[in-house]
């Protein structure tokens, strides 16, 4: 019996070894992924990217500061199975959005900056549709971590709550007061772009709009009411979506999740990175599986056009333990 163990420990190091030598954006995970026969298809979406721009784009410290927790009462209603916000408020287009953070781990600043663009366009009926400033978050929130080497989505918000942010587009856009000034980098080799290398320095925070603006930075801020902490259940979750509009969330990135392409995510293989922060933007079932709905921001060139599905219900991935939202104060 002693024998039989000590092989089948040595079997399973050896299995683990062999795959714990690939690349994190290695054809080989990925042809792993795909004959596991799990609910998602993996592929290539970064090809010649230097491993230290994959870290870095992990760039949430998890189990940070906490918010204090709202919880709603969900006595009484019918959640639908599937809910899309594109859908629900199909005059808010910034819930479409697929913005990229470049060589900069600032994905918590941009996870905030796009739901909240999203919700004050919901909480205004669709009369006011800005895009929120990831820079002016990025570079001006000392509390928030450290710029582009991480931070705290929670202390995102609360910052849009005590000093409001301006307006701000994606890199090169000329859009809103100020808009991302790292540009984004190019995922496959033939295209157009800079090549992803490591995180570069976080840029400077400047108190005025580019020239030409036609606000004041002063004058451009956009507050927030009140910020808060969602419950880490699934129909609490779903409930705030479904009233108040996306969310931010944080979850464990691992080397599997660099590749997805289609279907709902779970972990299979591969070590963990770091965090990463996302929107959540509703939530469904494919062939019998339950997913969140949710934007990255590594352009939309990666995964489903930039968006991904993550399995709902089992905190996969820590992906319902740190959920984060607010009301614009109109």
């Amino acid at each position: 019996m002693r024998a039989l163990f000590l092989l089948s420990v040595a079997v399973a190091v050896s299995v683990t070894s062999a795959y714990r030598h690939y690349s994190v954006i290695s054809s080989e995970m990925a042809g792993f992924v795909n004959k596991a026969n799990t609910t998602w298809t993996a592929t290539k979406n970064f090809h010649d990217v230097d491993v230290s721009y994959l870290k870095g784009l992990c760039g949430t410290i998890l189990n940070g500061p906490k918010l204090p927790e709202v919880a709603h009462d969900v006595e009484g209603i019918n959640l639908p199975d599937n809910f899309d916000s594109r859908q629900q408020w199909p005059n808010c287009p910034t819930i479409k959005q697929i913005r990229d953070q470049g060589s900069c781990g600032s994905c918590w600043a941009f996870g905030a900056a796009e739901a909240i663009s999203d919700r004050i366009c919901i909480h205004t009926g669709g009369k006011v549709s800005v895009e929120i400033s990831a820079e002016d978050l990025l570079t001006c929130c000392d509390e928030c971590g450290m710029g582009c080497f991480g931070g705290y989505p929670s202390a995102a918000w609360d910052f849009w709550a005590q000093k409001g942010l301006v307006t701000g587009g994606l890199y090169g856009s000329k859009v809103g007061c100020r808009p991302y000034t790292i540009a984004p980098c190019e995922h496959h080799v033939n295209g157009t772009r800079p090549p992803c290398q490591g995180e570069q320095d976080t840029p400077k925070c400047v108190l005025q709009c580019i020239d030409g603006y036609s606000l004041s930075y002063p004058k451009d801020k956009h507050l927030g009411k009140h910020t808060y902490n969602v419950p880490s259940k699934q129909e609490q979750i779903m409930t705030e979506l479904y009233k108040n509009g996306p969310v931010e969330a944080a979850f464990s990135v691992y080397e599997d999740f660099l590749l997805y392409k289609t279907g709902v995510y779970q972990h299979v293989t591969g070590s963990m990175l770091g965090g990463h922060a996302i929107k959540i933007l509703g939530w469904g079932e494919e062939n019998g599986t339950p997913y969140w709905l949710v934007a990255n921001s590594w352009n939309s060139d990666w995964g489903d056009k930039g968006f991904f599905k993550i399995k709902r219900g089992s905190n996969e991935c820590g992906i319902e333990s740190e959920v984060v939202a607010g009301i614009p104060l109109n």
